[in-house]
């Protein structure tokens, strides 16, 4: 589909034509040129309205950490990560195959459209079912090597909880890309700029809300020796029927074949992050690391999320797979090519980049405002926050930018093979930098504390 734009500009005197301009602007795959407004237009909203949702998921992390399923399965907060990073490794994968679709029309005909969805929503399913199993099982052993005891009753508990919340998150964030891909296709929007972090947003606080409700479910009847095994076979049986749905669609059968290994390695550096969590989110010195942590984790996942789906998208539609464009022929680019150039994907990530401060801002604020006196206020460490979000976000987006070319040469997707990786590794930067970011804080103020005593002491009596 050819887009064409037609600016035209009258000039009158009185009431008299004395003259008019014409520009004319030609799409040969239905998308616009983008300027630095229209990007920050499109993305400030939804990247806000994702932050206030990764927000409230934080402070539900806040308050569900001390429910009893979650004291006693301690395994369960190392499984938050890897099952709330199963928007970067399914539902922002998703959105991204969707937006790539739909800005070079293959989704414009019924028909095909129809194929294409359901052969992704059902591609998703088996995803969630044996991530969400290799989740558990890495939380799991995690837990085995610091603690060297497994209780059969809580590895059931962790299993079920963890495919459960796999599914049913995966289906209802699918759903609701579908509709939010063909919608903006249809008001003249780029998905890539608001279908990753609406994923994302919603994908934080839908699958943190449900792994507390299910968890707590199966919690209360523990004494139902059955239930949760049953759990964990119904779904594993049903990875069948969704296989056959998912092979209505040739690059799906791909995904099928190839796809696993960056979804499950990212799932395991999430669930170091999750270690990371799960070691420092009951320690006094840590207080609020179950706020921050899903805000920091998702803001860096958007951001790379929607930067890596705009790179493919531009690949998908001026390049063939296995060749890169002449601009982008170096496979290790100069930093300064990647945020200071007039190229359009060095203008996005400018344009992302200018985001973090200004949002963390507004986060930090909001949660101190709800939260008061239980969450750090200190000035010294919202400084260290903004500079680890900082740093967070300068290392994906230059990471996203490597490997997107290392994979398009290898003629690999990167709407598949990217966006895992880049969140995985924004959660693990994440959560490492805010334990940083604490650590130093608190022994900033240890310091001063003891440099106080000494001086009261050395004083005269």
């Amino acid at each position: 589909m050819v887009v064409t734009q037609l600016n035209l500009e009258f000039c009158f005197q009185g009431k008299k034509l004395r003259g008019f301009s014409c520009e004319l602007t030609r799409s040969p795959r239905g998308v616009l040129p983008e300027s630095f407004f229209t990007i920050m237009c499109q993305v400030v909203v939804p990247i806000l309205l994702s932050g206030l949702c990764m927000m409230t998921a934080g402070l539900v992390m806040n308050t569900v950490q001390h429910w009893p399923v979650f004291v006693e399965v301690k395994d369960l907060l190392t499984l938050v990560p890897p099952l709330v990073g199963l928007k970067g490794n399914l539902e922002m994968t998703l959105a991204s195959r969707l937006s790539t679709a739909a800005n070079t029309g293959q989704i414009d005909d019924p028909q095909e459209q129809h194929r294409v969805i359901s052969s992704n929503l059902a591609l998703i399913q088996v995803q969630a079912t044996v991530v969400g199993l290799l989740a558990a099982v890495a939380a799991l052993l995690l837990g085995v090597v610091s603690r060297e005891e497994v209780d059969v009753a809580k590895v059931e508990l962790l299993c079920a909880s963890s495919v459960l919340t796999a599914f049913l998150a995966a289906f209802a964030l699918g759903v609701l890309m579908v509709c939010i891909v063909i919608g903006a296709r249809k008001l003249g929007v780029n998905p890539d700029n608001i279908a990753t972090p609406i994923a994302a947003s919603l994908g934080d606080l839908i699958t943190l809300s449900i792994l507390a409700l299910v968890s707590s479910f199966f919690y209360r009847h523990k004494d139902s020796r059955y239930l949760t095994p049953l759990v964990c076979l119904s779904f594993a049986a049903l990875t069948p029927v969704w296989v056959l749905i998912a092979k209505q669609s040739p690059p799906i059968v791909k995904i099928l074949k190839f796809g696993w290994f960056p979804i499950i390695l990212a799932m395991v550096i999430s669930s170091f992050g999750g270690l990371i969590l799960s070691k420092t989110v009951s320690k006094q010195q840590y207080k609020g690391m179950a706020i921050f942590t899903p805000v920091i984790c998702g803001v860096g996942g958007n951001l790379v999320a929607i930067q890596t789906s705009r790179i493919s998208t531009y690949l998908h539609m001026w390049s063939a797979p296995g060749v890169l464009p002449l601009q982008m022929k170096k496979f290790w680019p100069n930093p300064c090519s990647t945020f200071c150039t007039s190229e359009i994907n060095s203008m996005s990530a400018r344009v992302l980049l200018l985001l973090v401060v200004p949002g963390h801002l507004i986060f930090f604020y909001i949660i101190y405002l709800v939260e008061g006196q239980s969450v750090i206020n200190s000035q010294t460490f919202l400084v260290l926050y903004l500079l680890a979000g900082l740093i967070q976000v300068t290392i994906l987006l230059y990471l996203a930018e490597v490997m997107v070319r290392l994979t398009w040469h290898q003629a690999l997707d990167p709407d598949n093979h990217c966006i895992p990786y880049l969140t995985g590794l924004g959660d693990l930067l994440g959560t490492g930098l805010l334990a940083l970011c604490f650590f130093t804080d608190w022994l900033l103020k240890s310091k001063a504390e003891l440099g106080g005593i000494s001086e009261l002491a050395s004083g005269p009596p």
